[in-house]
């Protein structure tokens, strides 16, 4: 057991080194630039929210890698179904062996791989745990692998949000408290609330509106039905024991995922969605309401043009036939 912990402690040594760079970076930014008190709570929610979005703002290219990889599993989607029902029923090894070459070749030659998805989520974990650590021995007063010192652990340590919910305090630990830490429960409360809500919303809209018929009827999509509400509830749990300044991070965290998969819905939808039905709609509402604004600006350019033309453009007089033959004869 502890070498497992000494492993994933090397491992994460590096990822808590650029961590404690940013985190303690952005807290002298906000010290130094904007002379805000460093040892205030919001000085530390501030610098760990900034620290969310340089991890968050890296993580886009990997993120539209996770995009397209989903477009292409969509469309395997037949292919994968007509595999499906061509072995189903069938549970001798041959039957299953067979399934999964012909299944592993489908997504070889479509260049996608179901785990490609969950590829954000693996990145970030090692992220968010080594945040978990570099904020938990902060929270003891432990210096850090790198920037972090002693002094700015206990500087941590002691910080409180708006002086009354130390940062420190989890759900657990508040309740733990003498005497309890009721302004902290209720603050970490209602943040796990948010985070779970948000985390709802973000699976609900992606299940819901990005999804063409072909993968609501593939047991993928049954597998993202189960998770829609199975995720909500690790957040509803996990948020008891982690520390205010923690889910602060995870919170931040939820809200710039739900944002930026709406605007890849909305944007980017799936082939075949309720999503790209809409925005097709829209499209070809918006291109409507061009063809009849640009109509309207033609008629009114050619309004305003008759009259400059009638007033411009002379009038032809008329010529008599007795004052044609007078001028005739007078030439002569």
């Amino acid at each position: 057991m502890d070498g497992i912990i000494n492993f994933f402690g090397v491992v994460l040594t590096p990822i808590k080194w650029v961590i404690e760079a940013i985190l303690v970076g952005f807290h002298w930014v906000f010290q130094n630039v904007f002379h805000m008190d460093p040892a205030a709570g919001l000085t530390w929610v501030l610098s760990i929210v900034c620290l969310v979005l340089v991890v968050r703002a890296a993580l886009i290219p990997i993120f539209v890698r996770q995009i397209k990889s989903q477009r292409k599993m969509m469309e395997v989607a037949p292919q994968l179904k007509k595999i499906q029902d061509k072995y189903k029923g069938k549970k001798d090894q041959f039957s299953r062996e067979a399934m999964q070459r012909e299944t592993m070749e489908l997504y070889r030659k479509a260049g996608t791989n179901p785990l490609s998805s969950c590829l954000p989520l693996l990145i970030q974990m090692p992220i968010f745990f080594s945040l978990f650590s570099v904020l938990t021995e902060a929270r003891q007063g432990k210096a850090g692998v790198g920037f972090l010192t002693k002094a700015l652990s206990d500087q941590f340590g002691r910080s409180s949000l708006f002086d009354i919910a130390p940062l420190k305090y989890s759900i657990q630990s508040a309740l733990a408290a003498h005497p309890v830490q009721v302004v902290v429960v209720i603050i970490a409360a209602a943040m796990v609330v948010i985070m779970t809500a948000s985390q709802f919303i973000t699976q609900l809209q992606l299940a819901s509106k990005n999804q063409s018929p072909e993968m609501k009827a593939s047991p993928m999509y049954r597998q993202q039905r189960v998770l829609l509400y199975i995720l909500p509830l690790v957040f509803a749990f996990s948020g008891f024991a982690f520390p205010i300044g923690v889910m602060f991070y995870w919170l931040t965290s939820n809200i710039w995922t739900m944002v930026q998969q709406f605007l890849v819905i909305r944007n980017m939808p799936t082939p075949g969605s309720e999503a790209a039905l809409a925005r097709e709609a829209r499209l070809a509402k918006r291109n409507r309401r061009r063809m009849t604004d640009d109509a309207e600006t033609l008629a009114g350019a050619a309004a305003i043009e008759e009259p400059q033309k009638s007033v411009t453009t002379q009038r032809v007089q008329p010529v008599g036939k007795n004052r044609a033959k007078k001028t005739g004869s007078g030439k002569k």
